[in-house]
């Protein structure tokens, strides 16, 4: 009997042991990384793999590393020409200090989005509807460096922001509307002067080149008979060129 006391004696002081070391264990995946405190200070980081903790002395915040997306919501901008637009963009960024995005913020990704969200109000209020709509890579740089300066403190890289959306009210769709089919009138007269011009060059090049020549004159004349008579049933009464010159027809 007091064999059998003894061994359950020794089993429990194991069994607490072993229920210590279980409770300290933790499992750094790959993408992660683990920020260590030991009662209360920062003592370092920890990589993937098996570790484990001084059970109620030190404590790990795992943060992932991977790139996140964020949706940033629509906001109400008035562009630098005064008009009131709704625009939704996304970010992309990830992690590359853990122990900063620990340390220096209390919630990273609750703070970059709010950020996200100031700085796309503020850099599409100073340009232009047209600049917003026609050069939207140049503004999504602008915001992506503003963006990153911002996050640097706190270990966040910002890699990319993307404006996914440009609400417009409907008086300026309209004007829009208005706009390109006034340009496309444009165009559409600019390139009918232009083939009227060519077309009078190549005819003033022709009849040069015909008055050089009588005979060509000629030629042509009877082409143009040619031409008119096989069109249909049709009698023509052929004059000489010569006969017209006489009577003053032409000159």
């Amino acid at each position: 009997m007091s064999d059998l006391l003894g061994a359950f004696g020794l089993l429990i002081p194991l069994g607490l042991l072993f229920i210590l070391f279980i409770s300290g264990v933790r499992i750094v995946n790959e993408y992660q990384a683990g920020v260590v405190f030991r009662l209360g200070r920062y003592v370092g980081l920890k990589r993937a793999g098996f570790r484990w903790l001084i059970p109620f002395v030190e404590r790990m915040v795992i943060i992932d590393m991977r790139t996140v997306a964020r949706d940033v919501p629509a906001q109400d901008v008035i562009t630098r020409d005064n008009v009131s637009v709704k625009v939704s963009a996304v970010v992309y960024f990830r992690v590359i200090q853990a122990d900063k995005a620990v340390l220096q913020v209390e919630d990273y990704l609750y703070a970059t989005s709010q950020l996200a969200q100031t700085t796309l109000r503020a850099i599409l209020g100073q340009v232009e509807l047209d600049e917003l709509l026609s050069q939207r890579d140049r503004v999504n740089r602008d915001i992506q460096k503003v963006l990153d300066a911002h996050t640097d403190p706190w270990g966040i890289k910002v890699s990319n922001v993307e404006v996914k959306n440009v609400d417009l009210p409907t008086e300026m769709q309209r004007a829009i509307a208005r706009q390109a089919e006034a340009e496309r009138e444009r165009r559409a007269k600019v390139i009918a002067a232009e083939g009227e011009h060519q077309a009078a060059e190549k005819l003033a090049q022709a009849a040069d080149v015909l008055s050089r020549n009588p005979s060509t004159l000629q030629l042509r004349y009877l082409q143009t008979l040619v031409e008119m008579t096989s069109s249909g049933n049709q009698t023509i009464i052929p004059i000489p060129l010569e006969l017209l010159r006489s009577l003053g027809v032409g000159r």
